[in-house]
């Protein structure tokens, strides 16, 4: 599948929600904008946890531009397309490869959003892009998550650097950009383990991490990608904000989007966080993450609803 189709699997459940209810909006063939309207209108985008910042914008965009008018489902539809997109701009985000040496890669987040398996569809990605891979097993606290990232790494071909139980992460990943040094890799990346936003010595540990990647390579870590769980909606700002803070993360990898009808919060990410949205996890299978891009994200969401305007993908 190409990267608009994976979207649109990925936005299903989103998209589900918005058909039927901005169907309902529309009943008749066309609605006079007014105050009923626009709350109806309100309560619909809230449902997508898009965050209530963006959805007065866009209820103010509706209300400026056609307040008082009977307008189409199709006039409205790209009222909102722009707004979102407009919202959601963004420089182009792709990985910051390294001037020299391999590209180091931190991943990070709190437990369970999905950073062993996000790790695992990065690599796929790069592989398939034919470079070279190698991982850091740096969550050494829990032993599946070593287990888990080194059955990954056999599926897909890439050298994996592992600890013992319970040693300090940073050794983990020295070695690991160490070992990527040493055989020529083109990425090293290194995985830490799950913690809480409010967990100080934790976030401290991070900072252990980077300074021991730094010995070998200055300009490392390339990037610091936090991990968010799209299914827990706005919670993942304050994550992402605190993560910030503490290691200065360069982008996101949202998580889980397939799970979850409130595919919105991409919106109220990007409003309130600042931070590149990099990657979209679109799906359970290697290579089901998507790069970002806000123009085929808004047309995946509200695909079906409209004949007009193509796909991102498809225009010229």
């Amino acid at each position: 599948m190409g990267i608009f189709d994976r979207l649109k699997q990925g936005l299903a459940k989103t998209g589900k929600v918005l058909k039927t209810d901005v169907r309902d909006l529309f009943k008749s063939e066309g609605r006079l904008i007014d105050e009923t309207f626009l709350d109806e209108m309100r309560a619909i985008l809230f449902k997508t946890d898009m965050g209530y910042d963006a959805v007065e914008q866009i209820v103010a965009e509706v209300a400026t531009n056609f307040r008082g008018r009977v307008v189409t489902l199709e006039q409205i539809l790209q009222t909102w397309k722009d707004k979102l997109r407009a919202l959601m701009a963004q420089d182009d985000s792709p990985i910051r490869d390294a001037a020299i040496g391999p590209t180091v890669i931190l991943v990070c987040g709190v437990n369970g959003t999905g950073k062993t398996t996000s790790i695992a569809k990065l690599a796929q990605m790069f592989t398939s892009q034919g470079k070279s891979v190698v991982l850091g097993a740096g969550d050494t606290f829990r032993a599946a998550a070593v287990e888990q990232l080194t059955i990954w790494s056999q599926r897909l071909g890439v050298e994996i650097v592992t600890g013992a139980p319970g040693s300090h992460p940073a050794s983990v990943a020295y070695r690991a950009v160490e070992q990527a040094i040493k055989n020529g890799n083109d990425v090293c990346i290194v995985d830490t383990a799950g913690r809480l936003q409010t967990q100080k010595n934790l976030m401290a540990e991070l900072t252990k991490i980077q300074d021991s990647i730094r010995k070998q390579l200055p300009e490392a870590p390339h990037e610091v990608l936090l991990v968010l769980d799209a299914t827990t909606g706005q919670n993942g700002i304050s994550q992402a904000m605190k993560f910030t803070e503490a290691v200065k993360c360069t982008g996101i990898i949202l998580a889980k989007l397939d799970g979850t009808a409130k595919g919105g919060v991409v919106v109220a990410i990007r409003q309130h966080v600042g931070l590149p949205v990099k990657f979209l996890g679109v799906g359970e299978q290697p290579d089901d993450l998507t790069p970002f891009s806000p123009d085929e994200f808004v047309d995946a969401l509200f695909a079906g609803l409209a004949t007009t305007g193509a796909p991102a993908a498809n225009r010229a």
